[in-house]
């Protein structure tokens, strides 16, 4: 049999039963126009199939009239449009269950069982229906996608009241079968119910979840097991169409972000393409009688793979997103806590629809999903090509964003889905004030959970191209004017790497252009080290001869314009080298209350520069107090830095340069006290003639002794900080600064950057830090302990004159010795009288006593020479360990100290009393 002769003989068959069911069950069809029973469309199409079919070989009788068939025509139309509307409007009292409509359009009952099936019982009539059920179509709320459907959606058969029921599938012929599911799945595959195959009763198309997991299908019993199963596994792709229907409207609102919106646009297309085959499948079973089941399988087999493969990914989205029950541990991040800050900033809302409880899948992550996709599918050509389309028209918006932020250093990123996040609250304004150099650090970062996988090893270069960009565009050194063309577009352009780099070039040079040449960086580094590192000191020690009386005052008495006024007159001296610097007028005069032991106490406690050191409380702090803090102590300069300049000079490396030169003026400070120390045990009488008494001769010398080995102390420690330490680290800091200035004179290419060059001045300050005993708290205690030790023996040095005025008997006696002029002895006596009303003695009983004050002197000598001596061991000590595991230029150091502790009984300190020695400091 041929199949033209087959698909004629199972339409005939169709036809003729479907009259006969329809003849045994209405027993009042004598006119046209009494016919009972609304049809649904689909039965309304089904009822007209044999016409339409006839274009294959099966010519419909003609024995009705002309006019009797231009009635049934119309009357079917009627019904169609009628159905229609009930089918889109949903009725309040429907119910689960389906049941048989039980009135006619006119509202007359029915007793006909046409839509029923033959071996069904009765069924009791509902009870709503005296009440017509009108459906209607209503407008949803609007929402974000401007492309969503807005139009509600038809409610589900099962939802109908007493709906009709079609002819059993078990008592139809094969052909008839086929030719019915046929045109059911053809209503499937466009997402709508047919006659025998029905959305799955859990399935609420009401519910967003339940429209973007897709539905469920369920076919009618009674159907072959061949067509069964090939049924049911095309229904798979009516799934995925229904499914990707609602994804798109979904994920197209606008708290997606643009790259969503491009993907869905994408996603969108290839359904419309999708619906123009359905169109072309259905024209086919119509007018070709050899289009079976089997044929629309084969047909839909490719297609039924692209959709799966879409619906793979928009479920994988969906599930990022959190719009799914299954949502991966992944999603459990924080909020973008600086996003919402900056939205409450701006007046912005939490509108519905714009912040969720999860964090929103999006931009990079989007991209880098698809990408995830695409190198799983490599061995699928057809996968392979549809993931490639998706990720070049997703990635369109993003690359705009990215090519604008490479060539122009401006964001434009409305919805926070760009690599490089910006916050707007961090102006430049502030750098004045900003001790953690956060403009630069955080006003443009990079977002590294959402960085696509094409930039993951180029995002450092991506960041620094638009930072560098950014800072030129604000100081008027990019032309906005200038549009960039030939950029790639895609992520596949072959020029993609290549547009990074150059521009990360470009953008360096001009940076560095600005730096080095229009804003004289070399100038302002080597002004900050005549001014912080005291390079040419003698301004300085005429500073300080000027402003003692006012320097010697407590730090809350200090008049800090008369400092400034007094550095003003002596920096603009003729003759020095700071008269010719250009950036005198930077330098500013202040106070700082809290003393240099402190504050770097402070710092190494709370950012933990010792390796393994945990974060722990201040200890407690050193005897020389905040409140007794004098001017010579708190004495600090501050330095003004204009932008772009402040990005390398910022005020983080400001307080660099200040701890360093608090700690070189304490050293200096300290060397001229004990420099006025021997000029006071030279100059004076008591001090130079010899004694009759030898205890106090010897007494003298272990004085003096004491204080030269203070001042070799603080020589050989000032010798090193300043020749050994940032002299070495000061050439190759600015060797490396030279040579960045002449690879960007002679050299087109990136040879050093930016961020390079404020790494390295970052690390000298580091290194001089470190190398100078400031960063480590076990040595900021020693050296503190050491100081105090000093500066009392410099402060006490008038009481110990005029106590050993009273404790020698030749002056004591006020007889003039023979070795004594007598200039000598009337400037002796002059100075004792005015001295004599202040002095005091803090013990009554030795007054008259020499030997009992003698003793008492060289009791006070000893404890200055163990404290002195004792902490000086524990410093070597503590030299030596830290020089061989962590700074081996301190070995230097510890050389030149030694000779200060020679002599002395702490000289040949054991290794086994090292650690005893250590604790007891560390406790005392």
């Amino acid at each position: 049999m041929s199949s033209t002769t087959r698909a004629s003989s199972r339409a005939t068959a169709y036809e003729e039963q479907r009259r006969g069911m329809s003849a045994s069950a209405n027993t009042r069809m004598d006119k046209p126009d009494d016919r009972n029973g609304p049809k649904t469309h689909s039965q309304s199409f089904q009822t007209s199939f044999g016409h339409k079919r006839t274009a294959s070989g099966n010519p419909r009788p003609v024995n009705r009239s002309l006019e009797e068939r231009r009635y049934e025509s119309r009357r079917i139309t009627e019904k169609t449009y009628e159905v229609q509307a009930e089918r889109l409007i949903p009725h309040s009292n429907s119910q689960d269950k389906p049941q048989s409509r039980t009135g006619t359009r006119d509202g007359t009952r029915q007793n006909s069982s046409e839509w029923r099936p033959r071996d069904s019982k009765s069924e009791p009539l509902h009870p709503n229906s005296h009440v017509p059920w009108n459906p209607a179509v209503t407008l949803l709320p609007r929402t974000t996608a401007p492309l969503a459907s807005r139009v509600s959606l038809p409610p589900a058969a099962y939802t109908v009241p007493q709906a009709p029921q079609p002819p059993p599938l078990n008592e139809m012929s094969l052909e008839a079968q086929e030719a019915a599911i046929v045109e059911d799945l053809l209503f499937a595959f466009m997402g709508y119910e047919g006659q025998y195959i029905r959305f799955a009763k859990g399935y609420n198309p009401l519910e967003e979840r339940d429209r973007l997991s897709g539905p469920d299908f369920s076919i009618l019993p009674g159907l072959d097991p061949s067509l069964h199963d090939l049924t049911k596994g095309m229904l798979k792709m009516a799934t995925y169409y229904s499914a990707l229907e609602a994804f798109v409207d979904v994920q197209s609102r606008n708290e997606f972000g643009a790259v969503n919106h491009a993907l869905c646009a994408s996603i969108r297309k290839l359904l419309q393409d999708y619906l123009v085959m359905v169109a072309q499948l259905e024209t086919q079973f119509l007018t070709n009688d050899t289009f079976t089941v089997h044929v629309l399988n084969i047909h839909t087999l490719s297609t039924s793979q692209m959709l799966f493969q879409l619906y793979s990914l928009a479920q994988e989205l969906l599930k990022k997103n959190a719009l799914l029950d299954d949502e991966s541990e992944e999603d459990d991040s924080e909020e973008d806590d600086d996003l919402i800050i900056e939205r409450l900033r701006d007046g912005g809302e939490f509108m519905p629809g714009n912040m969720t409880g999860k964090k929103i899948c999006k931009g990079g992550v989007v991209l880098g999903l698809v990408t995830k996709r695409l190198e799983s599918m490599a061995g699928d050509p057809a996968a392979r090509a549809l993931l490639t389309s998706l990720l070049r028209d997703a990635s369109r918006p993003y690359m705009v964003m990215l090519n604008e932020w490479l060539h122009y250093g401006s964001i434009y990123d409305p919805h926070a889905e760009f690599i490089i996040k910006e916050q707007k609250s961090i102006r430049r304004e502030r750098l004045e004030q900003d001790y953690t150099d956060e403009y630069w650090e955080r006003r443009y970062t990079v977002r590294d959970h959402d960085v696509p996988p094409q930039l993951e090893g180029v995002k450092e270069k991506v960041l620094l191209a638009g930072k560098y960009l950014n800072v030129v565009r604000e100081c008027g050194g990019v032309d906005v004017s200038k549009s960039v063309t030939d950029v790639p577009l895609s992520f596949e352009d072959s020029r993609f790497l290549e547009n990074i780099n150059n521009a990360y070039a470009k953008a360096n040079q001009s940076l560095m252009q600005l730096l080095l040449t229009s804003h004289a960086l070399p100038a302002r580094l080597q002004s900050l080290k005549h001014y912080f590192f005291l390079h040419p000191s003698d301004y300085f020690s005429y500073f300080m001869e000027l402003g003692a009386s006012e320097l010697r005052k407590p730090v809350e008495k200090v008049n800090t314009s008369k400092l400034q006024s007094l550095l003003d007159l002596v920096l603009r001296q003729p003759g020095s080298i700071v008269a010719l610097d250009p950036f005198k007028e930077d330098v500013k005069v202040e106070m700082n209350e809290i003393t240099l032991t402190k504050s770097l106490q402070r710092v190494v406690n709370i950012t933990g520069i010792e390796q393994g050191e945990a974060l722990q409380p201040l200890p407690n702090q050193p005897t020389d107090s905040d409140k007794n803090a004098k001017g010579f102590s708190s004495l600090q300069l501050d330095y003004t830095v204009p932008f772009p300049v402040s990005l390398v000079i910022s005020r983080k490396t400001i307080w660099r340069y200040q701890a360093l030169f608090r700690y070189l003026l304490s050293l200096r400070y300290l060397e001229s006290q004990l420099s006025t120390t021997w000029q006071t045990q030279t100059r004076g009488l008591s001090w130079s003639i010899r004694s009759a008494n030898s205890d106090l001769e010897i007494w003298k010398r272990r004085a003096w002794t004491l204080r030269a080995r203070m001042l070799i102390f603080v020589q050989q420690l000032l010798y090193f900080c300043t020749a050994e330490v940032i002299e070495p680290n000061w050439a190759k800091f600015m060797s490396r600064l030279n040579t960045a200035e002449t690879q960007h004179q002679n050299t087109p290419g990136v040879a050093r950057t930016v961020d390079e060059l404020m790494q390295d001045h970052v690390d000298f300050l580091d290194t001089c830090l470190k190398e100078c005993m400031l960063t480590n708290s076990k040595l900021l205690k020693i050296h503190s302990k050491l100081m105090q030790t000093c500066t009392i023996f410099a402060e006490y040095t008038n009481w110990l004159t005029k106590e050993l005025e009273k404790a020698d008997p030749d002056i004591s006696a006020n007889n003039k010795p023979p070795i004594v002029t007598e200039d000598q002895w009337k400037y002796f006596i002059a100075t004792k009288s005015t001295s004599s009303r202040s002095a005091s003695n803090p013990d009554a009983s030795m007054q008259n006593d020499a030997e009992a004050r003698i003793a008492h002197l060289s009791e006070i000598i000893r404890k200055w020479e163990t404290n002195f001596s004792r902490h000086l061991q524990i410093l070597l000590d503590a030299l030596n360990h830290y020089a061989a595991t962590e700074t081996v230029v301190l070995l230097s150091l510890c050389a030149r100290l030694s000779t200060a502790n020679q002599g002395t009984e702490y000289a040949d300190l054991r290794a086994d009393d090292e650690a005893s020695v250590v604790a007891a400091a560390m406790a005392s």
